[in-house]
């Protein structure tokens, strides 16, 4: 298997077997997104798997009563490109925080200005992280529901800006708070001081008023009642989330210690709110001067364009540095199954078309944000050649030099060379995913790469229509051999 398919999409079994393949690549001029790719068992984990600890905490009552749907939480079936992590106990994710230490190192050991990717659904409870999202849709929900109420239904999410005075008077009238303590919360941040509320000052509310926030009473969509924001949050669950953010903290620092940057991958839309969350608050603590954490967007879900464009304020107003990877996706099959059986919209967008202009859109927005600012940073990590393509062009219309290392372009191991060595070779920051590990460990790794291949016989057949132009013109010159410039 080392002589086929492991050694096509697989760098090597640890990190000293990795180097040669990692500087051959440096020499022309292709760098290295780290990614251990040894996986957990992919068997469905049983119904409750919380720790003693938990239990005392109350996990397990919570979990019963927010059981993980079958393609969700603690297992997950149908998912194809990515890694995936059940959760243990707690003790596990202090192993998988350690993995990902190794796999910093490894990076700093065997590359320049290189990435190590790391997945939070590794570094705490899946179910927590779907109760942490449902927690910040039902908020966002509720800005929506309250600015349709003022007749700002179909604005963009940033230009959505509620009037203070009728936002007190909707809270009080829903029986939430009294105008006088509304008045409170929002005056104790400064918020709404020029009139009105937008969608950052309202998230901040929950940021900045911990206590505050287990008491808010939101209005339930479907039901029009009211119910807690925070009602299935436990105290435990709620170290829950400062272990989550203390085992980020310890990886982001040995990130900036070591010269690497750190990719959060983006997961399943269930997941995602809480991962984004997650992120932003090492974003915000890490990224002051220069890009280290890197979050992912999903351009296959509808709402990517609305959740990139806040994201990007949210950095301009706090002054930090927005960096991110662009991605497609990888659970379109898991997305829509569980959207179908649940019942609720699908997210995800409905034409491979579609995807590809929210994806172009993103893309454009950041890269209009890199000219204006500079403080920006995206990796296009994409195989697509027309992707590529419009990437170099809006680059030189918005002179934004590939020196600038502003932009970078990413592609798997194994796959679409012909798109990555040339953009070395012409000095744009490239980067190829690299997974490593052993033979045994990444066998479901490589599974889903043949299952992902099954797709791409037409890509396929181009890349060997290149090769075999390519030995041909080797030949005919006399230049076999291709040596780095």
């Amino acid at each position: 298997m080392k002589m086929t398919f492991y050694g096509q999409f697989v760098a090597g079994e640890d990190q000293e077997a990795i180097k040669p393949l990692i500087r051959r690549n440096q020499a022309f001029g292709v760098g290295a997104v780290l990614d251990y790719g040894a996986e957990e068992d992919l068997r469905p984990a049983p119904r409750s798997c919380t720790s003693a600890a938990e239990k005392m905490g109350g996990a397990e009552q919570r979990e019963n009563q927010h059981p993980a749907h079958q393609g969700s939480g603690d297992g997950r079936g149908g998912a194809i490109s990515t890694h995936t992590y059940f959760y243990a106990d707690e003790a596990k994710c202090d192993q998988h925080m350690e993995t990902f230490l190794g796999c910093i190192d490894a990076s700093s050991g065997s590359s320049e200005d290189g990435f190590s990717a790391i997945k939070l659904t590794a570094l705490g409870r899946p179910q927590f992280l779907v109760q942490f999202s449902e927690v910040l849709v039902k908020w966002r929900k509720f800005f929506q529901q309250l600015a349709a109420e003022q007749g700002q239904a179909g604005r963009a999410v940033l230009e959505m800006k509620l009037d203070l005075e009728k936002l007190q008077d909707s809270l009080a009238n829903l029986g939430i708070t009294t105008k006088t303590e509304s008045q409170h919360w929002f005056g104790d941040k400064d918020l709404g001081v020029s009139g009105t509320v937008d969608l950052l000052e309202w998230n901040s509310l929950i940021d900045r008023h911990r206590k505050l926030s287990k008491l808010l009473l939101v209005p339930n969509v479907r039901t029009g009642q009211l119910e807690p924001l925070f009602s299935c949050f436990t105290e435990e669950e709620d170290q829950q989330l400062e272990r989550v953010l203390q085992r980020l903290d310890v990886l982001a620092k040995r990130a900036t210690e070591k010269g690497v940057r750190l990719m959060v991958d983006a997961e399943q839309s269930y997941f995602q709110p809480a991962i984004s969350r997650l992120t932003l608050e090492m974003q915000r603590r890490f990224n002051r001067d220069q890009a280290i954490i890197f979050n992912t967007y999903q351009c296959y879900l509808k709402e990517a364009y609305d959740n990139l464009t806040v994201d990007v304020e949210l950095s301009h107003r706090e002054g930090w540095h927005f960096s991110t990877k662009l991605v497609r996706g990888a659970y379109m099959e898991q997305e829509r199954e569980r959207a179908a059986q649940i019942g609720y919209e699908d997210p995800i967008n409905p034409t491979y078309e579609k995807t590809n202009e929210m994806y172009h859109r993103c893309l454009d927005y950041i890269l209009e944000d890199i000219k204006h600012s500079r403080k920006a940073n995206v990796m296009v990590a994409s195989h697509n050649e027309d992707t590529v393509k419009f990437t170099l062009h809006r680059m030189i219309e918005l002179g934004i030099h590939p020196s600038e290392k502003k932009v970078y372009f990413g592609q798997l191991l194994g796959m679409c060379d012909q798109i990555t060595f040339p953009l070395g070779q012409a000095g744009f920051p490239v980067y190829k995913y690299v997974p490593y590990g052993p033979v045994n460990e990444v066998l479901p790794y490589l599974s889903r790469r043949a299952q992902e291949n099954r797709g791409f016989m037409k890509r396929a057949n181009r890349e060997r229509d290149l090769l075999w132009r390519e030995v041909k013109r080797r030949l005919l010159t006399g230049s076999l051999f291709s040596h780095p410039r």
